[in-house]
């Protein structure tokens, strides 16, 4: 019960926490998931994090697209996104995942 609780408190703070955002600035969220992408895949011809929650970072749809996921089936991919992540995951209520290769 109390962890019902306190995904309702958590989520009805995220729907009222910045519902003004102005999707022109990346919240400090994005900038830090996207900097650990960059490192974790140098390769990467390209990464966007976008926070879909509304601003209170408990979200993100992340789309990354790297050599590196050459040969592996998209489970595996979306792996090694989570693997690189897993501390920012601690603190997330969702994610969404989308791994591509670069065509030539």
């Amino acid at each position: 019960m109390w962890a019902a609780g306190h995904l309702m408190a958590r989520t009805r703070t995220c729907v009222l926490c910045n519902l003004s955002r102005s999707f022109a600035s990346r919240t400090e969220g994005e900038q830090r998931i996207t900097q650990v992408l960059k490192t974790k895949f140098p390769q990467a011809s390209s990464i966007r994090v976008v926070d879909i929650s509304g601003g209170c970072g408990s979200m993100y749809e992340i789309h990354v697209e790297s050599e590196e996921f050459k040969a592996k089936r998209t489970v595996q991919q979306h792996q090694m996104i989570n693997e690189a992540l897993q501390e920012e995951i601690k603190s997330m209520h969702g994610l969404r995942i989308f791994t591509s290769v670069p065509k030539k």
